[in-house]
Parts: structure tokens; C-alpha cells; sequence
């Protein structure tokens, strides 16, 4: 019998794709940790599993054992994709245990894509800086919140890079609009902002968050050579983090995302 815990909605979990295999398929590792000795589930539990190719797949386990369960694929149905704008956040690199919160939340916020960039206040100055080893464990920071909170699809952690380097190309989309935070004389709230950038009309916002020290002089100076929106995220300092959750949390109740 397929157990669907009342009127509760189906649980959803990420899943590789190459894990997934014919009609029926052995579930093992992290995932049969989280789905046993986290989330309690029995057989007879039906769930969703989300590979991140636009679809969710009906399960239903059929059998568990010691350090594997068994599962029976029920059905398949498309999923939404992100609602237009995409938000894209781009954030001076801070110190590396913030980067963790700051994907999770902007998984669980529906942010499309994060692109950790060097500045001239950033923590961190140097490309170099980031290993191979921090890489994997960003992805593996963002495959478990969208596991958690059960999004469709993985957000886009792309390479560090420098500001400059992300400014050289940014007006040749005219679809995508950016603004930045900013205390200082021009900063406009974020309702004057979105319309002054025209942020609705818009596929993409990219919103380019600074470290705890801002933007130097330079790079206020080459935002708005770029024709970006100044905003102002309210008289207190945020840390980066802060203002990361902040600004997404903003754009999804603004835009009704």
C-alpha cells in the first residue's frame, strides 16, 4: 500500500540521476541515510525523487534493508521551472565557513545562480585561494539544501572570479538588469530601485553584494558606468550573509517569485 502520511504533500529528495535505474532501483549511501534514519520512512512510503532534469519521479520503497532500500518508480510529472526573473546574486568573497550558510539559503530561497567574486575589500584577494577541495564541498553544501527543501533543480555555483572580469561583458544581455547595495549619496530603497532598473520587466536580476566594508570608490563608480541601481539595505551594516538572505528574501516578495 502507498502511504501518503494523510493529507500531508509528497515528500521530495534529490537523487543523481545515474543512481536512478529502470523501474525498480536500490537506494544506498547518504540518500538511504537521510530517508531512514532521518526522515523514519517505512515500506510502503511513497515519495518524490528530484535528479534535476526537470521532472519528479513517484517512488514507492518496497523493501529496506541494512544499508540499502528498494524502491518502485509509480509515475513521473514535469516541474515548474523558476519563475521569471532569475535572481542571481554575486558575492565578494568572505571568509570560507560563510560561504556555507550563503548557498543554503540561496538554495532555499530559489536564487539561480551565486558567483563568488574578488573585489578590492573582499576577505579574500586571490583566485588561488579557493581549492579544489573547497569547490566540492560548495557542491556538496548546495546538493544538500536542495534536498532538503525539495527545489527542482541545482543552483549554479560559478567560478570565482574577479569584478572586473564580470563587468567587461554584463550590458551585452539587455534582458538582465543589476543593482547593488550601497550607503552612500544616490541610494534609492529597494521598491524606488526595482523600478528605477525596471527589474519586472526584466529575465534576469543580478545583484552584486559587497563585503562588510562595501565597495571601494572605483567599483561605485563602475556600477554605475554599467547603469546600475544603487540600493540602500537600511541604516544598520550587514554582515555579507546577512545582506545575501536579505536581498533574495526582498526580490522573491517584490517580484511575487
Amino acid at each position: 500500500m502507498v502511504v501518503l502520511g494523510g493529507e500531508m504533500a509528497l515528500r521530495r529528495f534529490w537523487i543523481e540521476k545515474e543512481e536512478m535505474g529502470g523501474d525498480e532501483f536500490v537506494i544506498s549511501g547518504d540518500l538511504f541515510h537521510h530517508l531512514i534514519d532521518v526522515c523514519r520512512l517505512k515500506e510502503g512510503y511513497a515519495f518524490e525523487l528530484l535528479p534535476g532534469d526537470g521532472s519528479a519521479y513517484l517512488v514507492e520503497i518496497t523493501k529496506i534493508e541494512k544499508k540499502s532500500l528498494l524502491v518502485l518508480r509509480k509515475g513521473e510529472r514535469a516541474l515548474p521551472p523558476l519563475p521569471k526573473p532569475h535572481i542571481h546574486l554575486l558575492v565578494s568573497l568572505p571568509r570560507l565557513p560563510k560561504m556555507d550558510f550563503i548557498l543554503e539559503k540561496s538554495v532555499e530561497l530559489g536564487v539561480k545562480t551565486l558567483t563568488p567574486f574578488v573585489s578590492d575589500f573582499s576577505f579574500l584577494r586571490k583566485l588561488s585561494d579557493i581549492s579544489e577541495n573547497r569547490k566540492a564541498r560548495w557542491e556538496k553544501v548546495v546538493k544538500g539544501a536542495t534536498r532538503q527543501c525539495g527545489r527542482g533543480d541545482l543552483m549554479e555555483v560559478a567560478e570565482v572570479t574577479s569584478l572586473k572580469s564580470l563587468l567587461k561583458d554584463f550590458n551585452q544581455n539587455p534582458a538582465r538588469v543589476g543593482l547593488f547595495p550601497f550607503e552612500g549619496e544616490g541610494a534609492m530603497t529597494f521598491k524606488e530601485a526595482l523600478r528605477s532598473a525596471k527589474v519586472g520587466e526584466s529575465e534576469e536580476v543580478c545583484v552584486f553584494i559587497g563585503s562588510e566594508g562595501g565597495f571601494s570608490e572605483e567599483e561605485v563608480k563602475a556600477f554605475r558606468a554599467h547603469q546600475m541601481a544603487p540600493l540602500t539595505l537600511g541604516d544598520q551594516v550587514l554582515r555579507v550573509e546577512t545582506a545575501c538572505v536579505a536581498v533574495a528574501a526582498i526580490l522573491k516578495y517584490e517580484l511575487s517569485l
